[in-house]
């Protein structure tokens, strides 16, 4: 069995010059520097739609369990320093409270039917322009109506928008988010 020998010339390294290793460190920081901002855009974009989705289906679900129980049913949103959350319930409109663990209270008998938090720090922020929505059971209807603001690290923004007979249209301020009709 013969084995395949390689000479080198007199003189001559193998391997690449400290030149070379610090050129191709550059190149490769180049880029990493190009790929990240959008890598970290695209990451942004996943939980807004996630969190867009979830609360869409929640709003979904909520007018329709209030028809289906012949009850009305409330969304009630809450935030402040400590992060935001939305908590679906039974009763008075202040009966039930919820935390940005995703945990809730309830007195007076009301009861928690789902609750969501988003904790400081997230990713994802919730923001209302009214304190809660009110299910008809009777008509299907929602009042008041509301814009809630899912805002992301990156102050881009996803909006889900609910009319008076509890549907919801989502969008994007200007158009910032990929796959969003504008605001």
């Amino acid at each position: 069995m013969k084995t395949a020998h390689h000479h080198q010339l007199p003189g001559l390294q193998a391997g690449l010059t400290m030149i070379e290793l610090l050129m191709a460190l550059a190149v490769t920081a180049i880029a990493l520097g190009a790929t990240l901002p959008s890598a970290g855009l695209a990451i942004e974009k996943r939980h807004l739609d996630g969190a867009a989705a979830q609360l869409e289906t929640d709003l979904m679900y909520t007018r329709s369990l209030a028809v289906a129980s012949d009850r009305n049913l409330r969304m009630r949103f809450q935030e402040s320093a400590g992060g935001s959350c939305y908590v679906v319930h039974t009763g008075d409109a202040a009966a039930c409270s919820c935390l940005p663990d995703g945990s809730s209270l309830c007195t007076a008998g009301a009861q928690s039917l789902r609750s969501v938090g988003f904790e400081p720090g997230a990713r994802v922020q919730l923001k209302s322009n009214v304190p809660q929505i009110l299910f008809n059971p009777t008509l299907g209807t929602s009042t008041p109506t509301g814009t809630l603001r899912l805002l992301g690290s990156e102050t881009r923004a996803v909006h889900l928008v609910v009319n008076l007979m509890g549907r919801t249209r989502a969008c994007s301020p200007a158009g910032e988010v990929a796959g969003y009709r504008p605001c």
